[in-house]
């Protein structure tokens, strides 16, 4: 199975992005992990420009969404909001479809953070994507200097995030696990 992540984050060093780097290192072997890394390719979003041939980062990203069986996504909350680099990214796919019924789950690495997730998870359902709620949790990473191998190796934060991965999965699988809005 194949499992995308994506950070809403372009910063060098992001607990998003780490946090989606220890969900490489924490997802069991028939998992296969990649990680998008191509927001800031993106253009500005305008649908004027939403013709095909698509722009060639355009093209990249929806393919990469197609590819992936399941959808793991890590934002980070700026002035109460989703960061526009990834708003623009769901922009890019709202007319063409690439989210929907795509199981995804958000993932929330800062319990500070509260204005941001409920945002993510309403523009998805409302572009017809299946956020899986059960595997989509807060975790305190913000702000304790952890890397990847330190969440990993950290059962409060590995065990969730395992377990969390577990329910997504089944719900690429079946189509049925987990609660999704």
């Amino acid at each position: 199975m194949h499992l995308l992540t994506i950070s809403g984050s372009l910063r060098a060093v992001s607990s998003n992005t780490t946090l989606l780097d220890a969900v490489a290192l924490v997802a069991p072997d028939d998992l296969h992990v990649t990680r998008y890394d191509g927001l800031a390719e993106l253009p500005p979003f305008n649908p004027d420009l939403d013709v095909e041939p698509a722009h060639p980062a355009v093209t990249r990203y929806r393919a990469a969404l197609v590819a992936a069986d399941a959808i793991v996504i890590s934002s980070p909350e700026y002035a109460h909001g989703v960061p526009g680099v990834l708003k623009n990214a769901l922009d890019w796919v709202v007319g063409s479809g690439e989210l929907i019924a795509r199981p995804i789950a958000v993932l929330n690495p800062s319990p500070f953070s509260a204005f941001a997730y409920p945002q993510l998870v309403e523009t998805l359902t409302v572009m017809s994507a299946r956020v899986i709620l059960e595997a989509s949790i807060t975790l305190r990473v913000s702000g304790r200097q952890l890397d990847a191998q330190a969440i990993a190796a950290d059962p409060e934060l590995a065990g969730p995030l395992r377990e969390a991965l577990g329910v997504l999965a089944r719900a690429a699988s079946d189509g049925t696990a987990g609660d999704a809005r």
